[in-house]
């Protein structure tokens, strides 16, 4: 079953983010994470930033250091299909919070240490789709915690 298995902020801002057990999820961002550049980091359409566990452990087997948090995701999720999520996809956390993802992110120089060559476009959905770190808008806020479960609750509609 799809659910949360890093919870990751960072007090100070940036990157990595370090794990914690629990966290608000407000609707400008989580608490207990600073964002050094509100230019491109935080506020409601990015509140949230997720990752997947799975790619993170595939990019770990291509040889690169990566680790849960260090690519600036709030929230690693496990047992999602990744590839399938795309901006207006609804998930529900645990029993009451309610995100929207609205974007993917675009890597930046900050989290090249996670990568074995520093080049964080390996995660670029425009290069690599389907690997890119999500962002989301938080519809119902309130707190999550490590183990929590994720379900897909709606679908972006098809584009013709």
């Amino acid at each position: 079953m799809p659910h949360i298995h890093q919870i990751n902020v960072n007090p100070a801002g940036g990157v990595p983010k370090y794990s914690v057990p629990a966290a608000m999820l407000g609707s400008t961002g989580v608490a207990g994470d600073k964002q050094r550049n509100l230019k491109y980091h935080g506020g409601p359409k990015r509140a949230v930033c997720l990752y997947s566990l799975e790619l993170i452990k595939s990019l770990q087997a291509e040889g690169h250091p990566i680790q849960p948090g260090h690519v600036g995701e709030n929230l690693t999720i496990s047992g999602l299909e990744w590839d399938s999520l795309a901006p207006g996809t609804t998930l529900r956390i645990g029993e009451e919070v309610e995100i929207r993802i609205t974007d993917y992110t675009v890597p930046c120089s900050n989290i090249a240490f996670a990568f074995a060559d520093r080049k964080s476009v390996r995660i670029s959905q425009d290069l690599h789709p389907g690997w890119a770190r999500l962002y989301a808008r938080v519809l119902r806020t309130g707190e999550v915690r490590v183990g929590d479960s994720v379900t897909v609750v709606q679908m972006p509609p098809s584009q013709p």
